[in-house]
């Protein structure tokens, strides 16, 4: 009588099952891990829009209640107009003020 090799279906549901539980931890992991970057790379893009604003705002000399535009910042202080990663819209604002974007919670610290 020969023996056959194979997986019975109590190994297989068990498999998947350990499988589940591995995805059921990864999964949430990974989200927060990807909004996270998503969110630093919008504060960054932002403080580059602030450090091409202080530029140009020196080498026009303009007071604090004046924005400069972006055409003013593109291509000399900054090579492209960077865009949010969420899909926001950023404003320069004045002088005094930060750059701001759409997206709750992405502000420079």
């Amino acid at each position: 009588m020969k023996s056959k090799k194979a997986f019975t279906l109590v190994e297989m549901m068990i498999v998947v099952l350990i499988i589940g539980i591995l995805l059921a931890i990864a999964v949430p992991n990974f989200m927060k891990a990807r909004n996270t970057s998503r969110t630093q790379a919008c504060i960054s893009n932002l403080t580059e829009i602030s450090t091409a604003k202080e530029m140009v705002g020196m080498d026009l000399k303009l007071i604090s209640t004046q924005t400069p535009t972006q055409a003013q910042m593109v291509p000399n202080y900054l090579k492209t107009w960077p865009t949010c990663p969420i899909n926001g819209v950023y404003a320069i604002n004045t002088m005094a003020t930060n750059p701001t974007c759409t997206i709750a919670g992405h502000v420079m610290p």
